[in-house]
């Protein structure tokens, strides 16, 4: 009996524990700070885009380590249109 009640015990401590609280929402201090990490986030997308439609194409030219090459190449053309795009003003 002494030992269920400190193993409930024990159990209920371990999972309050693990709680925590979720936030949605994400806050900047600054509106620059804001753009800053919107530029990151499509500067990430505008490369893992690339890296992805070049490892599928490269995986149907040469199978994996095609698929290896062609996520490098991609991921190189993805990062070169994302410096043409912000050189021309799109951020």
């Amino acid at each position: 009996m002494r030992n269920q009640v400190l193993a409930a015990i024990l159990s209920m401590g371990l999972l309050f524990g693990t709680v925590q609280p979720v936030v949605a929402a994400r806050h900047y201090r600054t509106y620059y700070g804001y753009v800053k990490h919107k530029r990151h986030v499509k500067t990430a997308k505008r490369v893992g885009i690339g890296a992805a439609g070049g490892a599928a194409v490269g995986a149907l030219a040469a199978g994996g380590k095609g698929a290896a090459i062609g996520g490098i190449g991609g991921a190189g053309a993805g990062l070169l249109y994302d410096r043409y795009m912000k050189h021309h003003g799109h951020y």
